[in-house]
């Protein structure tokens, strides 16, 4: 399974890329992983091919629990994506704006809190790490 994840801003700190690169890591195991910057959210939406199934974190998301997360996106995509790419989406300080809401096959939330979006980061590859480790049957989550 092919993944970017489109990013508008960079990682400045450090923890949080050693944090990034080793979620990286772990998850070569389980997929090809990309990870991009841009500038702008418009610099974002011209990357993402047209035949992505595009995924977009917003406030206005669904919160799913990562078991959720783990089938209806993850184990959704293996088995009914038609090996479309998988393009994760989080927006800078602004957000990601209404084109990229319009363009998204769905809107994910980590809940109704504000969280930074370079942590957000981290968190999103977290959870791609722990969905596959879900959907695979490994022993990883707790409920």
């Amino acid at each position: 399974m092919k993944i970017t994840l489109a990013t508008v801003g960079r990682l400045k700190e450090d923890y949080l890329r050693a944090a990034e690169d080793e979620y990286r890591k772990r998850l070569k195991a389980y997929c090809t992983l990309a990870v991009t910057e841009h500038k702008t959210v418009a610099d974002l939406l011209a990357s993402v091919p047209a035949t992505a199934h595009l995924y977009a974190f917003d406030e206005r998301g669904d919160a799913l629990s990562s078991t959720e997360f783990a089938t209806a996106v993850l184990a959704r995509e293996q088995s009914h994506g038609g090996g479309a790419p998988l393009v994760f989406a989080i927006g800078g300080a602004d957000g990601l704006g209404e084109a990229v809401r319009a363009r998204a096959t769905r809107l994910l939330a980590f809940g109704k809190m504000t969280i930074a979006h370079r942590l957000v980061r981290v968190l999103v590859l977290g959870q791609l790490y722990r969905g596959f480790r879900i959907v695979r049957g490994e022993p990883y989550h707790r409920e």
